[in-house]
């Protein structure tokens, strides 16, 4: 794929449906009592996985007009799969199966590609056999092999990784397990797995963890329970958005407006970092969909001519990390083009993502002439840099391919991005909607 600077970007868009919130109601509906209706699911090829691996399960998924229909096997119903359960490359699919399966009375087998067996999975063994499941794995990876083992224990667990998926995890083997399951986390990770649950009338606990001089939350359920079937209308996904939001932010003379898109307050961390920097971002929220907030978003290009501070980077590290770790990489190309760069710490998690996305990131930003130093945690980017076209290897990394695009937008002379197909695991339209923005 050859991307070229642009005049500017301008134009309306709707964007996919969120890949995160898609996961959750394709199993939660799964789990239900009756049929459920979904609208404006993903098209993104890890929340495909997850649909497969639900029917391999026994549950019945139609496709109906723009949408799907599943009818729930209930918390009970699910039945043992004839072969393994492929997850393809999505950590998101293997994670919350696994807390599902683990209280059920039948063996499974959860893998994926070779970077999903790759990535570390012990994070959801632990809690999950502390619960009473018996799972086996390769080394602490996939392929995951797990006996089930239905009335679980509930526990109290404080993660040791902020991770929504690990949370996740342990919620869903909680509906499974007799009483209270809570999950204690330090940093504030997506809360998309308790807003679903209640929507599909699960009671949900959240609050402020009861520690003295410490910044924690909880998050619990109490098992057994049981799910009812809903009518799920998936807003537009925000990470997805962030792509088109940056390019409009950066290139002068650009107006984009973003509709129907999710603006959870765990997701909009990143637009509130542009705005800090004195982008033109709008985001109006205006209304509720099954506990999600959605709104418009709308970008104006830059008014002045220089963003940020020469004095010092625009930092990021601590509390928010987990909630900008989709995001990390395009928010270094911001940096390269902002007075003062950015520097990142505390995201070593990002080492072990699609690919090692610090690496990749540095290495990548180098090519197309910025200086950038590497820490074990993170990265410093100098800017602003006058990029130039390279020839960009994303590591078959959809979130690198995207980013590096958006890096193309801003070069002098042309960017060849290699294997662009890779942004199907998340985003198959993204290229054919850039397009459509593009004034040249």
């Amino acid at each position: 794929m050859i991307i070229s600077r642009p005049k500017t970007i301008r134009g309306r868009l709707l964007m996919p449906g969120d890949k995160s919130i898609s996961h959750r109601a394709a199993m939660f509906a799964a789990l239900a009592d009756g049929t459920s209706s979904i609208t404006n699911f993903s098209t993104s090829a890890d929340c495909a996985a997850t649909l497969s691996c639900l029917k391999q399960l026994g549950v019945s998924i139609e496709r109906e007009n723009e949408g799907l229909l599943i009818i729930g096997a209930g918390i009970d119903g699910l039945r043992a799969p004839q072969a393994p359960l492929d997850c393809g490359n999505s950590g998101t699919t293997m994670r919350l199966l696994a807390g599902i399966l683990a209280g059920q009375d039948f063996n499974s087998t959860l893998t994926g590609d070779e970077s999903l067996r790759s990535r570390p999975m012990q994070r959801i063994i632990e809690p999950l056999q502390m619960m009473g499941a018996s799972i086996s794995s390769d080394g602490g990876r996939a392929p995951l092999l797990i006996h089930g083992h239905k009335g679980l224990n509930a526990i109290s667990y404080e993660l040791l990784i902020a991770s929504a998926q690990v949370k996740s995890c342990i919620l869903l083997a909680g509906l499974s397990a007799g009483g209270r399951t809570e999950v204690i986390e330090n940093q504030t990770t997506r809360d998309h797995t308790e807003r679903m649950l209640s929507s599909f009338g699960v009671q949900v606990q959240t609050g402020d963890a009861e520690r003295e001089g410490e910044n924690a939350c909880v998050a619990a359920v109490n098992g057994p329970a049981r799910l009812t079937a809903q009518r799920v209308s998936i807003p537009g996904d925000i990470s997805s958005a962030a792509y088109f939001i940056a390019a409009a932010a950066l290139i002068p003379g650009s107006s984009l407006e973003i509709s129907n898109v999710g603006v959870n307050p765990t997701r909009v961390v990143f637009l509130e970092r542009l705005r800090a920097l004195g982008l033109n971002i709008l985001v109006t929220n205006g209304r509720e969909d099954n506990h999600e907030p959605v709104g418009v978003v709308r970008i104006e290009g830059p008014r002045k001519q220089r963003l940020g501070t020469p004095e010092s980077p625009m930092t990021i590290g601590g509390l928010v990390v987990p909630q900008l770790i989709d995001e990390l990489p395009l928010l270094a190309v911001v940096g390269s083009q902002i007075e003062g760069g950015i520097e990142i710490h505390d995201a070593t998690e990002l080492r072990v993502k699609e690919s090692d996305r610090i690496s990749t990131t540095a290495e990548n930003l180098r090519a197309m002439g910025a200086v950038v130093e590497e820490f074990d945690d993170g990265l410093r980017v100098a800017g602003p840099a006058r990029l130039r076209g390279a020839k960009i290897d994303p590591r078959g990394d959809h979130r690198i391919a995207m980013a590096f695009t958006v890096a193309g937008l801003f070069a002098e002379g042309e960017t060849e991005i290699d294997d662009p197909d890779c942004v199907a695991v998340s985003f198959p339209e993204f290229f054919g909607l850039l397009e459509s923005v593009i004034d040249r």
